[in-house]
């Protein structure tokens, strides 16, 4: 016999059925739809609202997922995703559980280098100020790329047939791959070190030889860009041929088509060095030889003007022995008159005898003393007189002295003002006799006129 009706589930059932049920029937799923009110959470995980012109729905890319996309996710965002349908429990909502996503319309690669192209133009990256001139004579040169490939081998072929002179160093790194990027930097970085073991290099050259955006992508990673950015030491670009262009290109003081043609870049040549050197040999010694000839005439004409330097000589010595006679007799005097100014100020000493002049100003002070305390005395015996005849009359003008002749102050005990008259309180009232040993509270029991 069939059921009546349906079993009772709770909440918590139903949503489980459902999710069951969904995960069941759309086990994996592609959705085409446009990227709105993205989140980005410090956990890593990505939620977004994937819509068309009249429908939308939740999705969840969790951060592992995440961390594999080449691009950025952002608002407006045409994309194709792919992921499994399931159910948020807690809220009761259905959503997409992703595993990928791809741009519509354009590659993922491209769309992850116009994204970090425009992140970094704003910075200020690829402004031509901040290039730097590669030095003429370099000493050492680094270079990081592959250690295998005709590239590197070009590379040094040039170098040591132009520029024999210089130290070539060599940090060898894989130039695609997931380790490419990283590798990269780091090479990077070291030869930017203070004190390598090796010694500091005067230029860099990374790069490698041509191949597809993929093979190439090593060098448009953001990590690569920043360790070109942030070098001390100016670097050129050589990856892949001429057509192909990266971000390390556009960040590195220079850009050379090719590793070969970043070799003729930073090493001069060195059989026009030597004949540069040769010719401007040849102009100083010219230059040399006319300096020291106009010297040489100018010297002679200098030695025609200038008289015999012993007459010179001659003329300072006897004006040297004169004026050594002019200071002695100058110094005697000066002594003579110091002392009789001496002798002068000697006799005005002992004859103003300072001893004197204080036993009489002693004499004054034990005076003056004298007189003071005698004063001081006086004043205060007249003080304490003063003092004695005004307690005296204070003592008589005291209300306290008045109370002790019999008499007694009257106030009210409702609002605490003085009774001076028989009408100020009335029959039954309450009043506070003040005398002067102590107080008495009273109750007017009755009211006599005056007598």
């Amino acid at each position: 016999m069939p059921e009546l009706f349906p079993p009772l589930l709770t909440v918590s059932e139903l949503t489980r059925h459902i999710r069951s049920n969904l995960e069941q029937q759309f086990p994996s799923v592609w959705v085409e739809g446009e990227i709105s009110n993205l989140r980005c959470p410090s956990s890593g995980h990505h939620y977004f609202t994937l819509k068309d012109q009249s429908s939308q729905i939740r999705a969840v890319m969790f951060r592992k997922q995440a961390e594999r996309l080449k691009f950025a996710l952002q608002d407006g965002l045409e994309v194709l995703v792919f992921g499994r349908l399931t159910v948020y429990e807690p809220r009761g909502d259905y959503q997409l559980l992703l595993e990928g996503v791809e741009p519509k319309g354009v590659g993922e690669l491209q769309l992850a280098f116009m994204q970090l192209k425009a992140k970094l133009e704003a910075e200020g990256l690829f402004q031509g100020s901040r290039k730097r001139p590669l030095p003429a004579f370099p000493e050492r040169i680094g270079v990081v790329t592959s250690p295998v490939g005709a590239a590197l081998h070009d590379l040094l072929t040039i170098l040591y047939r132009r520029w024999p002179l210089a130290q070539v160093l060599i940090a060898p790194v894989a130039v695609q791959g997931r380790e490419a990027a990283g590798q990269i930097a780091a090479a990077i970085q070291m030869f930017n070190q203070s004190g390598p073991p090796f010694g500091k290099v005067d230029v860099l050259i990374v790069g490698r030889g041509g191949g597809s955006l993929e093979d190439l992508w090593a060098f448009n990673e953001e990590p690569v860009v920043r360790a070109i950015a942030g070098s001390h030491i100016p670097i050129v670009s050589a990856v892949g041929h001429e057509t192909d262009v990266t971000l390390a290109d556009l960040v590195a003081d220079c850009r050379a088509p090719t590793p070969s043609a970043a070799a003729e870049l930073v090493a001069p040549d060195c059989t026009r060095v030597k004949e540069q050197v040769r010719h401007h040999r040849a102009r100083l010694e010219r230059s040399f030889k006319g300096i020291v000839s106009a010297l040489t005439v100018r010297v002679q004409q200098m030695r025609q003007r200038i008289p015999e330097p012993r007459l010179i000589i001659g003329h300072f010595v006897q004006r040297v022995d004169e004026l050594e006679g002019q200071l002695y007799r100058n110094i005697k005097h000066w002594c003579r008159n110091m002392q009789l100014l001496l002798l002068q100020h000697q006799s005005a000493i002992w004859e103003a005898n300072p001893l004197r002049t204080i036993h009489q100003e002693q004499g004054k002070i034990a005076e003056l003393t004298r007189y003071v305390v005698q004063g001081a005395q006086n004043s205060i015996l007249l003080r304490r007189h003063q003092v004695t005849v005004l307690i005296s009359q204070l003592h008589q003008l005291s209300p306290l002295a008045v109370l002790a002749r019999g008499y007694s102050i009257i106030t009210d005990l409702h609002d605490g003002k003085v009774v001076r008259k028989s009408t100020d309180t009335k029959v039954g009232g309450g009043v506070l006799a003040t005398l002067s040993d102590g107080e008495l509270v009273c109750r007017v029991e009755q009211i006599s006129p005056p007598k």
